[in-house]
């Protein structure tokens, strides 16, 4: 059977995608395909739920435009489907002398992104917001909230399917093969042939879309753990919304923070440690294969050689509970070791040209046959609906 569109990824940016496709041309065949037994399964499934301001992100930049666009869609989403979140707010704390550039650097970055209401607040005010905080320096940021995307990811499923599309579960991409004016799609199960690929495999995005082109990519998927504590119950007043620490701004991840979850509990990290596995949830999961292709990508031996230090940092914090507890001390002095409990585990899709680059936006690349989104990490969640709408234009232009 002929599909106009296969939508390789069922997680959240693949389901938004066919869901902006179908509000705008419903009379088209479309079909999502995930190799899971459900959908959501991955970055969608195992992130720490905040609804991202753009707050930090390159005014301009496809992941300030799109986060910006995707937060109100998002809301309005939610309210229409009576999906539970809140606007919680969170506070962005300095607490050394030297990160408060940086940090006004961030507060102007919010300003040009139109976060009315974000401002600098004094130690006093800081206190208000989050009285076990300590700092030198903060600005509160109005906008955050958290959610449930998973939640949220499902219902784009099931509004998809009310407008004709389809879903295929344990539908794993085995290879391409593009004829004329059409791609046979194989996976472990059958085949589909259709006029048009939308790529939106995540941690394996780069391997599709090397089987729908000719040229090797310039750029490979480096998989990132990052892993989370919890705080026990009788501990969770410690804190009351989001606390964030000042990121390293030559490094693509925001450092450990405390997240208050909208399923309950408060989340304390992520760090970001290399997965030597793909799908690499713990730290003993390991695919020989998958590992020796990331130590070999010319780009990935770069970034190593640039940030040993600090990936070193973070990988002692991987192992050592009490060097963990340290950094997350930085933003809340009386947390303890025994305060903590293990949590979840997330893998994020970090894509990394071959000069080194950790690609710092979303990257979304085509060609005759294909549509490749081959980087959309955080806030690919938040921006999720302003991301499908900018990959439907560009499939709807074919059609």
């Amino acid at each position: 059977m002929l599909y106009d569109i296969i939508i390789i990824g069922g997680g959240i940016v693949g389901l938004a995608t066919g869901l902006k496709i179908k509000e705008q041309k419903p009379e088209l065949k479309i079909a999502i395909l995930e190799k899971e037994n459900e959908l959501a399964k991955h970055q969608t499934g195992n992130n720490s739920g905040v609804i991202h301001s753009g707050l930090y992100y390159k005014p301009g930049s496809l992941k300030a435009t799109n986060c910006i666009a995707g937060y109100h869609q998002l809301i309005q989403f939610c309210d229409e489907e009576n999906i539970p979140y809140e606007i919680t707010g969170k506070v962005v704390v300095a607490t050394q002398k030297e990160q408060i550039p940086i940090l006004n650097g961030i507060y102007e970055r919010g300003l040009q992104n139109g976060l009315n209401g974000t401002r600098h607040i004094t130690l006093d005010e800081l206190k208000e917001y989050e009285p076990y905080c300590a700092g030198v320096a903060a600005i509160h940021v109005p906008q955050t909230g958290i959610v449930d995307y998973k939640q949220v990811a499902l219902a784009y499923g099931e509004k998809f399917k009310k407008l004709g599309g389809e879903i295929f579960l344990e539908h794993e991409v085995k290879r391409t093969n593009s004829l004329k004016g059409y791609t046979v799609v194989q996976t472990n199960k059958q085949h589909f042939d259709t006029k048009l690929i939308i790529n939106c495999g995540g941690l394996y995005s780069d391997k599709v879309a090397q089987m729908n082109q000719e040229e090797e990519l310039d750029v490979k998927i480096i998989p990132f753990r990052g892993e989370y504590y919890k705080l026990k119950k009788e501990r969770e007043y410690l804190v009351k919304n989001l606390i964030y620490p000042v990121p390293d701004p030559n490094f693509p991840f925001l450092g450990v923070h405390f997240t208050r979850m909208m399923k309950g509990g408060v989340e304390a990290g992520p760090n970001a440690v290399l997965a030597f596995k793909r799908e690499g949830y713990k730290r003993s999961d390991v695919n020989l294969k998958e590992l020796s292709e990331t130590l070999a990508w010319p780009g990935f031996q770069k970034v190593a050689a640039k940030y040993w230090k600090t990936g070193f940092g973070e990988m002692y914090r991987s192992f050592s509970k009490a060097a963990f507890t340290k950094a997350l001390q930085e933003l809340i002095p009386d947390i303890q070791e025994s305060d903590l409990v293990e949590g979840g585990a997330g893998v994020r899709a970090q894509a990394c040209d071959r000069t080194g680059g950790l690609l710092d936006d979303f990257s979304i690349k085509e060609n005759q046959y294909a549509i490749n989104v081959l980087n959309a990490p955080s806030p690919a969640a938040t921006s999720s609906l302003s991301i499908g709408q900018t990959v439907s234009e560009l499939a709807l232009k074919r059609f």
